[in-house]
């Protein structure tokens, strides 16, 4: 018996992606807790080193262990090297910025990889694309105003910077995931991922403390687990479902963003910031309407880094 479109079985990927985002964002904060009293590296690398212990346990029960081919590790290796600079980039602006600010500017993600679809895959770049992007550059002027309009210093402007350049390398790291799902299973990528990102930032050790302080270990190892289990059923849902059904889910980040930023750090949302991500969602699905393939691969995992 087949299942259709609105079946249970065919939500299922949306179910997946959509608590992986969940559990993302839950990530997010924890991860923010732990770099402002340990610095963003010595969380990251603490973070990455119970990552592989704990996807390399979950490949190997879960999904047998099979060594990849050179071509599979190769791409492992690639994105990995993506994401360890656009996770630092990223957890270096969140320190610095209200959660739902730092999680705002990162939806402007699908909107440049509609341009890299156009730059890589050899697709045209519509007039759809430019008006979505012009919108998505709206929405990032409109939060930075309300930014600078309140107390925020220098820092706050600089990790907002931050956050968009995490944006920048995130949304080539969207282009690659659609791919690498439908040729690794969910526990191969979360493993190799934590294992290269962590090869990628020990040599940093020998200039930065690598080591967290005993009192964040138990947010960091939090924020490993989060970490793995949304890196496996975002690949789970990314392998079984097309990206126009699953890039709408990414958007209920923002809630969980908001939420976290104001249970953990007292943070308010404003009403030109909420104006400012209603601009950049808005940009984003004008930008993937009848495109059924080519909107960019998921936004999410801005973060498994």
């Amino acid at each position: 018996m087949r299942s259709g479109p609105n079946s249970p079985r065919s939500l299922l990927p949306l179910l997946a992606a959509a608590c992986g985002i969940a559990t993302f964002s839950v990530m997010d904060a924890l991860m923010k807790g732990a770099s402002q009293v340990a610095g963003v590296y010595a969380a990251m690398v603490g973070r990455n080193l119970v990552g592989v212990v704990v996807a390399f346990a979950a490949w190997q029960v879960a999904f047998g262990g099979h060594w990849p081919t050179a071509k599979r590790l190769r791409l492992h290796a690639a994105r990995a090297a993506i994401a360890g600079v656009m996770g630092f980039s990223f957890f270096w602006g969140l320190v610095r910025v209200p959660m739902a600010v730092g999680m705002g500017l990162s939806f402007v993600a699908p909107i440049i990889a509609l341009f890299l679809s156009g730059l890589f895959l050899g697709e045209a770049v519509t007039r759809r694309a430019l008006l979505a992007s012009l919108l998505g550059l709206a929405g990032v002027v409109v939060i930075a105003l309300e930014q600078a309009s309140g107390k925020a210093g220098d820092d706050v402007l600089i990790g907002m910077g931050a956050i968009l350049l995490s944006s920048v390398l995130y949304a080539i790291n969207l282009v690659m995931q659609r791919h690498q799902a439908q040729l690794a299973s969910p526990g191969e990528i979360a493993f190799f991922q934590n294992l290269f990102i962590t090869l990628v930032l020990l040599p940093i050790g020998l200039f930065l403390p690598p080591v967290p302080p005993v009192g964040v270990w138990w947010q960091v190892a939090m924020a490993a687990v989060l970490s793995v289990s949304s890196l496996m059923l975002m690949a789970w849902g990314w392998a079984r479902a097309p990206a126009h059904q699953l890039l709408p889910m990414e958007y209920s980040a923002f809630v969980w963003a908001a939420l976290a930023g104001w249970l953990w750090f007292g943070e308010s949302v404003g009403l030109l910031t909420l104006a400012g991500v209603g601009l950049i969602v808005g940009g984003c699905l004008y930008g993937s309407g009848g495109r059924a393939d080519n909107c960019a691969e998921d936004p999410n995992e801005q973060r498994a880094l």
